[in-house]
C-alpha cells in the first residue's frame, strides 16, 4: 500500500487525536514508515509487516502520546531520552511532530541506532538522534553523550516500569519525569516500584484504529 493511499487515514486519526499535522509532517511520517519498511528487509525491525497494521500500531500509536506529552511538558522546548527505541518509536514520531524538542533514541542494538541515525539524515530532523548505548551509562552529569540530562525519559513496552526507573534514573535532570507507554493499566509493575519512585498519573489513551488498552503512566523521583 502505497503512502498516498495511507495519507487520509493517517490524517484522520490525527485529527481524532486533537493534532492539526502540516502537510508536509504527515509526508514526513508516511516516509519514516517507508524507511522502517525498507529496513525491515535487512534488519528486523518491528514484527508489523502489513503497511494499515504499521499505521495504527506505530504511528497512530506513537501520535495518541503527543497530546499528553504537549500538556505535560506546556509544549515547551525541552530534552526527551527515549529508552529502548529500537525502531524510533515513539521518539522518531515525537520529533517528527514537536520540532521544539530534541529527541535522543537510545538502544543497545548498533544497527537501531544507525538506523535512527539515517531517518535523522533522510527526513532531515535536526532535532533527532540515535545514540548507541546502555541508557545506564547517560547521565544528568557534564554535557556528553547524555546529553547533560533529560527533561523527559520514556519508553514504550520497553521493560518494566521498576527496571525502566532503575536503569534511567541517572539520565533525569531535576524536576524530569518519566513517561511510560504501556498497554493495559499494569496493576503488578505499579505495585513492584520501589519507595522512592512516584506515580503521578495513570493516563489512558485512545487509539484511533486499534481496538486494544494502552496507557501512559507518569512517574518522578520521589522527594525524599
Amino acid at each position: 500500500m502505497s503512502a498516498a493511499a495511507l495519507k487520509p487515514a493517517l490524517e484522520a486519526g490525527a485529527r481524532e487525536l486533537g493534532l492539526s499535522l502540516s502537510d508536509a509532517r504527515v509526508d514526513q511520517l508516511l516516509a519514516y514508515q517507508d524507511l522502517i519498511a525498507r529496513w525491515n528487509k535487512v534488519y528486523n525491525l518491528t514484527a508489523v509487516r502489513d503497511p494499515q497494521e504499521m499505521l495504527t500500531h506505530h504511528l497512530l500509536d506513537s501520535l495518541a502520546a503527543i497530546p499528553p506529552l504537549l500538556r505535560q511538558t506546556g509544549g515547551q522546548p525541552i530534552q526527551l531520552l527515549d529508552v529502548g527505541s529500537g525502531g524510533g518509536l515513539p521518539g522518531v514520531v515525537i520529533a517528527i511532530t514537536c520540532p521544539q524538542i530534541q529527541v535522543h533514541c537510545v538502544d543497545t542494538v548498533l544497527k537501531k541506532a544507525t538506523f535512527i541515525q539515517q531517518v535523522a539524515a533522510s527526513l532531515k530532523l535536526p532535532n533527532l538522534r540515535g545514540i548507541h548505548a546502555r541508557v545506564e551509562s547517560l547521565t544528568a552529569g557534564p554535557e556528553g553523550q547524555g546529553g547533560g540530562g533529560y527533561d523527559v525519559v520514556c519508553s514504550r513496552a520497553f521493560a518494566s516500569l521498576a527496571d525502566f526507573t532503575a536503569w534511567s534514573r541517572a539520565a533525569l535532570r531535576p524536576g524530569a519525569v518519566w513517561m511510560a507507554m504501556k498497554g493495559k493499566h499494569p496493576a503488578e509493575e505499579l505495585s513492584a516500584l520501589p519507595a522512592d519512585v512516584s506515580v503521578f498519573h495513570v493516563e489512558q489513551l485512545t487509539v484511533p484504529g486499534l481496538d486494544a488498552e494502552r496507557c501512559i503512566v507518569w512517574l518522578r523521583p520521589a522527594v525524599s
